[in-house]
């Protein structure tokens, strides 16, 4: 099937004008392991925007003859670009939005090779060195705003909801922007998109021209999760571990709506993290939130985090039903109360330095079958650590639903087996058969077949 397609060269805005040349050639380098293949997929998902993919392969499929070149010019650069998804284009021309995100991705892509992953000044395998790394990629990208008082919401949720959900997630978006808050989230569609749109309008009405939707998202998700064009602010996190930290360290709460396995793996990551013993006297607004069709979804939820994270979890979070105003209440009190500890322990109010983040919660997981095959999910240890290791399950879920290499993977090798103790394995199958069931793992009219097998 044909798709319509469209050829330009665009210029940038911006400190992007003038690369050098050992920039462009690492760029430009497109043998196996180069910058070229990651640029180009993030690239191509950025001019995706608004389609109805969530499959990293299809979309890599659908459009094979797509290719980005940089020209480089004495007077700066410029983007040739073949075979452009049409939709990225209006009359010809593309989208201001779009081409905000296709320089962020060149600026992003680079700067995380150059200045972090090839500098020996970041030590990747310490705490400090990856929280540095985090930070460095934020300040870069001009998205740490010193001179403001906290309000930036973290809102997480599924890419496939349905269109109560969403309707439901940009009613509280717009509470939120009502109260002057900004909005920050995966920067893909439903429930990513939802609570920026509502907070538009709330922003308009209170005449605030500088609202922050600000999208944070990695290489690996990207093609499933195309940015949507309302993040006037976005950021590409080199792995799925620096994306949730830079979550955290910037965000001051965070709302999370219903969602398939990812929406899981953000609740067990923030959890893993609230549960370690050094954090347990911060303020952290965590809510739990949805229509009243979504009530099952919670309470499933609820119970996962009860069976296997234990009570203590379940007074880290609020749960709460079908009342937008309530939800943008609590979460401005809670962030008041951000304000004041970050105060007066002098912690900075754009970056969240004093949360203690476990190794475990850092460390890339690559979701292989036999790093799956060998979780440690098991009720003998550490509570945050188990946290951290249900996390890195859900994040293999995630991975064989949406992402290229996963779907390859399981293409050629079968399920992932996620094996554990049986008080774990029991409600982790009921969860993730739950999610099925409620069509969350993949977009509305596609039949999902599960790319796992838990054994009990």
């Amino acid at each position: 099937m044909e798709h319509d397609v469209v050829d330009t060269l665009v210029s940038p805005e911006g400190r992007l004008d003038v690369l050098s040349k050992t920039e462009v050639n690492k760029l430009l380098d497109t043998s196996q392991g180069g910058l070229y293949n990651t640029f180009r997929n993030c690239a191509l998902a950025v001019l995706n925007c608004g389609s109805t993919i969530d499959d990293g392969k299809e979309l890599l499929e659908r459009y094979q003859s797509f290719d980005i070149s940089i020209i480089q010019r004495e007077r700066g650069i410029k983007l040739e670009i073949k075979g452009a998804p049409a939709i990225a284009f209006v009359d010809g021309k593309m989208i201001k939005g779009i081409h905000e995100h296709l320089f962020a991705v060149l600026r992003d892509i680079i700067f995380v090779s150059d200045e972090v992953t090839g500098n020996p000044k970041f030590d990747l395998a310490t705490t400090e060195g990856v929280t540095d790394a985090v930070f460095h990629i934020l300040r870069n990208a001009n998205v740490l705003q010193t001179q403001l008082n906290p309000n930036l919401v973290v809102c997480w949720g599924g890419h496939s909801i349905n269109r109560a959900e969403y309707n439901y997630s940009k009613e509280v978006g717009y509470q939120m922007g009502l109260r002057g808050l900004d909005i920050c989230t995966g920067c893909g569609p439903g429930a990513m998109k939802g609570p920026m749109k509502g907070a538009t309008i709330g922003h308009a009405k209170q005449r605030l021209q500088t609202g922050r939707y600000l999208g944070i998202t990695e290489p690996g998700i990207i093609a499933a999760e195309s940015p949507n064009p309302i993040v006037n602010d976005l950021v590409i996190m080199p792995d799925i571990e620096k994306r949730l930290e830079a979550f955290v360290r910037a965000g001051h709460g965070i709302v999370v709506f219903p969602g398939g396995a990812g929406t899981a793996e953000e609740i067990l990551y923030i959890l893993g993290i609230l549960l370690h013993p050094d954090n347990a006297g911060m303020p952290f607004p965590l809510i739990f939130t949805g229509p009243e069709t979504s009530r099952e979804y919670f309470v499933q939820i609820n119970q996962f985090i009860s069976d296997t994270l234990g009570p203590d979890a379940q007074l880290r979070y609020k749960i709460i039903i079908d009342d937008p105003e309530l939800v943008a209440r609590e979460m401005q009190d809670g962030i008041k109360q951000v304000r004041e500890f970050r105060k007066a322990h002098s912690d900075a109010y754009y970056f969240n330095w004093l949360l203690k983040i476990d190794r475990e919660f850092q460390r890339p997981f690559a979701p292989t079958h036999e790093n799956m095959r060998n979780l440690s999910l098991h009720k003998n240890q550490e509570t945050h650590l188990l946290a951290a290791n249900l996390r890195r399950a859900f994040s293999g879920v995630v991975a064989g639903n949406v992402k290229d290499e996963g779907i390859r993977a399981i293409e050629k090798y079968g399920h992932f087996e996620i094996h554990g103790d049986a008080a774990i394995m029991g409600p982790m199958d009921a969860l993730l058969s739950s999610f099925v069931a409620q069509h969350r793992m993949k977009l509305a009219g596609k039949a999902y077949t599960p790319c796992y097998r838990v054994i009990q």
